[in-house]
């Protein structure tokens, strides 16, 4: 109900996302500051009836962004009598076919996308990740609860209609204007992303892999050992070191797994992301959440660490002040509105999506995961929610990733992160304007 109220007053043709999750940050409307509130549905188990139970509260972002179009694609679910299908290659052949409609070019200019808890949507971040080139700006929320609405439904809905789909996620994408107003300079995206994870014990190499209901089990040899180990023997190799750090974290396994990727009749190729799985437990086998492993995935283990994100944290802000144009007066007009020298980016606006297992509690301290953003640009309009799984891949110029993996290795889908998007905008020089 809430969403048709919206929608009528920003007009039909305004696409709508609306997302429940785990927590909010955004500008209090009494004290006028940023802050981060947590509490709201568990990730994943959200329903209607869970809004009377949860504690409420709302970000409302509305934008308008100048030489961009904007329309919310969906990740169709197809289900059948004997199949029960992700249409990813559609989905991303949609949001390529959305952005060549708008601007003659194949690449957009980012994509938020939002799963739905339900669906194990990591394989099609993955894929649109491999799909798009780096400068396409990714980010977005795993698992959660949403509605949305597209400027054009028509353009993404098979013509049999609605009834044999759901819409297991959607991606919020922005193309550029082709039409945009002669002498309008330039929209950027820039993701950056604190990393709340540690390695700890050696690495392994799954050995024997099944799929039970909503997790995988598995054995697996320690690297250069030919022994089979199952579940506890696995868990042997961590548990000492984990009672020597910190108190209850949580501990997931990162997989690389190296697969072969196409989209359509193009060349398929090969490549390598780093999967997060949280670990269950184990005895004759290693449990742990979600599907996707294979024999032969080499795995190293991770556990939530205060410390390390908060290093990053200090990090990310260091390098989001390559985007700070500090404080030029010609920056910003008394009212906010964009002016900019030329060649200078100045940041507009911003969203933060944090993992629900960070926060007040995770750092004992306050609104430390906006605290970059907050800090660099104050003032500057910022919105975000608390996730159960970030999407993100950072800019070059903002990556603070150490990774044990090599530079080979990709990560789109992460835990205990923060992921921020940074939108800025860079004036055109003067005589940039064509007339046709």
């Amino acid at each position: 109900m809430k969403g048709l109220s919206i929608g009528r007053k920003l007009g039909a043709g305004t696409p709508i996302v609306i997302s429940a999750d785990s927590g909010i940050i955004g500008v209090d409307a009494l004290i006028n500051q940023v802050k981060e509130v947590e509490g709201g549905i568990d990730v994943g188990s959200y329903n209607s009836e869970d809004s009377d139970n949860a504690e409420q509260g709302i970000v409302l972002t509305v934008g308008f962004v100048p030489g961009l179009k904007v329309d919310v694609v969906p990740l169709l679910h197809l289900v059948e009598v004997n199949e029960d299908t992700l249409m990813v290659d559609k989905f991303i052949t949609d949001i390529t076919e959305y952005s060549v409609a708008m601007s003659g070019c194949s690449t957009p200019v980012g994509v938020i996308m939002f799963g739905d808890g339900v669906a194990e949507i990591k394989s099609a971040a993955e894929k649109l990740d491999y799909a798009m080139p780096l400068e396409t700006a990714i980010v977005g929320d795993e698992k959660g609860n949403f509605e949305y609405r597209s400027a054009d439904n028509s353009r993404y809905v098979p013509a049999i209609g609605l009834q044999d789909y759901t819409a297991s996620a959607i991606a919020l994408v922005f193309a550029k204007d082709r039409h945009k107003c002669p002498g309008l300079g330039d929209i950027k995206f820039h993701v950056a992303l604190s990393d709340g994870l540690s390695t700890i014990g050696p690495r392994h190499r799954a050995a024997s892999v099944k799929v039970d209901d909503c997790c995988t089990l598995l054995t697996a040899r320690r690297e250069g050992q030919e022994e089979i180990l199952d579940g506890e023997g696995i868990l042997n190799d961590i548990r000492d070191e984990l009672e020597n750090r910190v108190e209850y974290p949580d501990v997931y396994i990162g997989v690389t797994k190296r697969r072969v990727y196409k989209v359509g009749a193009e060349k398929a190729k090969s490549m390598s992301f780093l999967s997060f799985h949280g670990v269950m437990g184990g005895v004759e086998y290693l449990r742990v959440e979600g599907s996707g492993i294979e024999s032969g995935d080499n795995f190293q283990f991770y556990y939530s660490d205060p410390a390390a994100a908060l290093a990053s944290c200090h990090k990310v802000s260091a390098r989001m002040r390559s985007l700070n144009p500090g404080s030029d007066s010609d920056c910003s007009d008394k009212v906010g509105n964009i002016v900019a020298s030329v060649g200078k980016s100045w940041v507009f606006g911003g969203f933060i999506f944090s993992s629900f297992g960070r926060g007040e509690s995770f750092f004992n301290d306050f609104n430390v995961d906006s605290s970059p953003f907050v800090e660099n640009f104050p003032g500057v309009p910022v919105a975000g929610i608390f996730c159960g799984g970030e999407i993100g891949r950072c800019s070059p110029s903002l990556c603070v990733q150490d990774s044990e993996e090599g530079t080979s290795v990709r990560r789109v889908c992460h835990v205990y992160s923060t992921v921020y998007l940074l939108m800025s905008y860079t004036q055109a020089p003067p005589g940039a304007a064509v007339t046709s």
